[in-house]
């Protein structure tokens, strides 16, 4: 594993936090963004517009994009270096981290000049909202055996069926959505054969967002219903019946970059424990926290080093198999692992909710107890990453 840093990269750390010495403190003194009325997802998602914006015009948004399309064309260490600062210094979320991570690079890769001219400069100055539609009830966790049909009538595709759990779909002004457009495909045995990808405007008739209310109280996921509605095939990204290879891009964008999460979990335990010592200090002192925390911190440093191994690896031209879903799997069990120990650790006042006026952190700490569940399906559901890395990587014999 190679741990060191290139002169350019530390020149890039450099400008980074003097950039960010310069803009986030001024961004953070503007307090609350956003009518009062609205829910916390829509102040969220405000406030996240606000600071995607702010990256923009600091060329700091898209860090991985073309210079001509506004980014820095970062090297594969500069980006552990974003994520490592930005992580560190606790910057607010990106309004556009769809279309910033997966859906713009699928467009500079796949997309028509005419296409990249109309959707690259919205995504990337948080101009209009993104979301991604994959997932459909009777598919399971095999997105192949999505259902959602797009029969072509000239020039548009005319799209009947539906999609789940799809985020800030009811938010959206566009969405990338796998269709089918050959209906014969599954019965044939070829069910990665004939998916199509299309942008779709979320506000064209014959479309439906029904907001779902999550264990959290809030509603981020949507069912997403088509019902004869229209998509011109301008909108369509590569071509037709190629939309399996699309998928494969934007989800090689997601997962790397959801095991790159990993560097804000280090973080998130110093503030658990900073916390701690503020308002429940005798809880340090017990074994069993005592315990688990170092074996959170322990945990956390060995996914650290699974994905520098994986880097180095990408370093070396080489695959980063199986790091990477090996990473995803730490994301996920981390993140569970470290929201039941803020519980713990803040004793009586982990369990206050937010709003309250005695609540540590705004309530941070049981609003993401129930809310880090869902790691356990996003960027791939654990039990299919464990039969995948057991059969190919482990080759553990089939019973």
């Amino acid at each position: 594993m190679d741990f060191s840093y290139a002169p350019e990269d530390e020149e890039f750390r450099s400008e980074l936090l003097s950039w960010l010495n310069a803009n986030l403190p001024d961004f953070l003194d503007q307090g609350e963004i956003g009518p009062p009325q609205w829910d916390s997802t829509r102040r969220t998602m405000q406030r996240r517009q606000a600071w995607q914006r702010r990256l923009n015009e600091g060329g700091w948004a898209a860090i991985n994009w073309p210079r001509e399309w506004g980014g820095r064309e970062a090297t594969i260490m500069q980006n552990v270096i974003y994520s490592q600062e930005m992580a560190q210094a606790k910057t607010p979320g990106i309004y556009n981290a769809n279309g910033i991570w997966q859906i713009g690079p699928m467009i500079l890769r796949w997309g028509t000049d005419e296409q990249k001219h109309q959707w690259l400069p919205g995504i990337i100055n948080a101009d209009c909202h993104w979301c991604q539609g994959f997932s459909e009830p009777q598919a399971g966790s095999d997105l192949a055996n999505l259902r959602t049909a797009a029969v072509r009538d000239g020039e548009v595709y005319v799209l009947n069926g539906q999609k789940i759990w799809i985020s800030t779909a009811h938010l959206a002004k566009w969405g990338l959505f796998l269709v089918r457009t050959d209906p014969d495909a599954i019965s044939r045995g070829t069910k990665h054969e004939g998916i199509t990808a299309l942008i779709v405007d979320m506000e064209a008739p014959g479309i439906e967002c029904r907001p779902i209310r999550d264990v959290t109280g809030e509603s981020l996921f949507n069912e997403v219903f088509f019902t004869d509605a229209p998509v011109s095939v301008a909108y369509r990204l590569g071509d037709e019946g190629r939309g399996w290879e699309v998928a494969m891009g934007t989800l090689g964008h997601e997962r790397v970059g959801t095991a790159g999460l990993a560097i804000g979990l280090k973080a998130e335990l110093d503030t658990m424990i900073a916390s701690t010592r503020d308002h429940n200090p005798g809880a340090l002192c017990d074994p069993d926290i005592r315990d688990r925390v170092a074996r959170a911190w322990t945990q956390i440093e060995l996914t650290r080093l699974l994905n520098v191994r994986a880097l180095s690896k990408v370093l070396k031209g080489e695959k980063t198999w199986p790091e990477v879903p090996l990473a995803k799997l730490q994301w996920s069990f981390l993140s569970q692992t470290l929201a039941e120990l803020n519980v713990d650790m803040l004793g009586p006042l982990g369990v206050l909710g937010m709003g309250g006026p005695d609540a540590v952190d705004g309530g941070h700490a049981v609003y993401n107890y129930p809310w880090q569940r869902y790691t356990s399906i996003g960027a791939g559901a654990t039990e299919v990453q464990k039969n995948i890395i057991a059969d190919r990587a482990i080759q553990l014999p089939r019973r």
